[in-house]
């Protein structure tokens, strides 16, 4: 059983660090962009005076940066060749995220806006296994080419892990459909043309049936972004919108009429993984600069590292990195080899405990580090405030360790 990096995919590690220090590093440093990514960062990349959305300059930033990846033949790397990508697996992928991660911040690879030389493109998936051929045609080309932009609008003011309770609802008035309801921590609206609104088109609360999906133009008469959420990681995209007789028209929906959920869950183990390979990478990062910090600290006339007090909790995370490392890339491959459900605890098990470990390392660095640790003149604050999230976002440690229990206990199986 070999467990090293299959020799292509290393060749195309070496080509992503190649291509950072030619075009990404190179671009960081002019005009001051390093701005965003220093202990100013939180200010620079924070329009703190329109609600504390993104500012244009940093997003400008990331879209050349993607726009050199794109030219460069890496952004599309996970999707398939009929969109210009190169089929990459889920095993590759998860390698890379953990190696762009473990690389620190950058602007190869800014997870706050789910940024990278790598993309993640969920939306083309969804369109391409959910919309029709009208919608597809119609929808494609402006998602490859950013003309046209996706939010997802599913949590709510009184539901978030519990969506089949959602509230939102959609009828049938002659060939529209009128929608009311609505969104919170609505990601992206900001810059979105569309938002996907989940809403109760049939069915009784708690039923996973009988929930629609709809495409409905962010401009639509009725669509109000009421505020947006600050949170502990700024800037925020998040936003709390209300939507009152919101007309669309029939072809506005996507996916089955019912089964809107569908939607929701279909790339759900796939964004898992990866988000758990960035985690790692991450948290393998703050321990290797907190050993580094370590070992030439000088107290009491020798290295701070000798004391093993110091040397313990860091061996500890190092040592919990590393089994993360080959679970993550053996569910990773399991992905590629089997049907999706049939690993769904591994993946769950890899979520939630890679997203702990990336905050327990952060807040070790910080610790080992002292008040430099604390300040945010290094990068442990945040990749905390970043990693802090995924421990709610896309299905809370609680949903994951609950979806291992029904595996481990046999519950809910038929």
């Amino acid at each position: 059983m070999d467990f090293s990096v299959p020799p292509a995919i290393q060749q195309t590690l070496d080509e992503l660090d190649g291509f950072i220090e030619r075009e990404i590093v190179p671009l960081q440093q002019q005009d001051d962009n390093n701005r965003f990514f220093d202990h100013r960062r939180e200010w620079a990349r924070t329009d703190w005076d329109n609600d504390g959305v993104p500012r244009e300059e940093w997003e400008e930033l990331l879209r050349e940066m993607r726009r050199r990846a794109d030219a460069a033949g890496f952004l599309r790397l996970a999707l398939p060749a009929e969109f210009g990508g190169r089929d990459a697996s889920n095993l590759e992928i998860a390698i890379i995220r953990e190696h762009l991660a473990h690389r620190g911040l950058g602007l190869h690879n800014d997870l706050q806006n789910e940024s990278s030389i790598v993309g993640n493109f969920p939306t083309v998936l969804m369109m391409r296994d959910f919309g029709t051929p009208e919608q597809i045609a119609e929808w494609m080309p402006g998602f490859l080419d950013g003309s046209r932009r996706l939010a997802f609008g599913l949590t709510e003011p009184n539901h978030g892990s519990d969506a089949t309770y959602l509230e939102t609802t959609a009828g049938r008035d002659g060939d529209e459909w009128v929608i009311n309801g609505a969104k919170r921590w609505n990601t992206g609206v900001h810059h979105a043309t569309h938002d996907i609104i989940f809403a109760r088109t049939s069915g009784e609360p708690g039923s996973p049936v009988g929930i629609s999906a709809f495409l409905v133009p962010c401009d639509a008469p009725g669509f109000e972004v009421e505020f947006y959420w600050w949170t502990l990681n700024m800037p925020s995209d998040h936003a709390e919108v209300s939507l009152t007789d919101v007309r669309v028209s029939a072809d506005a929906l996507f996916g089955r009429l019912d089964h809107g959920l569908e939607l929701a869950q279909h790339f759900v183990h796939e964004n898992r993984i990866r988000q758990a390979a960035s985690s790692l990478g991450a948290a393998q990062h703050c321990i290797d600069e907190a050993v580094a910090y370590a070992n030439q600290r000088i107290t009491w006339g020798r290295k701070l590292s000798v004391n093993q007090g110091i040397q313990f909790p860091l061996v500890e995370l190092h040592t919990e990195a590393a089994m993360l490392r080959q679970l993550i890339r053996e569910t990773a491959w399991r992905l590629d080899q089997q049907h999706h459900m049939e690993v769904t605890h591994q993946v769950a098990m890899c979520n939630y405990r890679a997203n702990r470990l990336a905050c327990d390392a952060a807040d070790r660095a910080m610790q080992t580090c002292g008040g430099v640790g604390y300040s945010r003149h290094m990068p442990f604050e945040h990749i905390y405030r970043h990693h802090r999230r995924y421990r709610i976002t896309e299905g809370a440690e609680e949903i994951q360790m609950r979806k291992v229990a029904q595996q481990l206990f046999g519950f809910g199986r038929t």
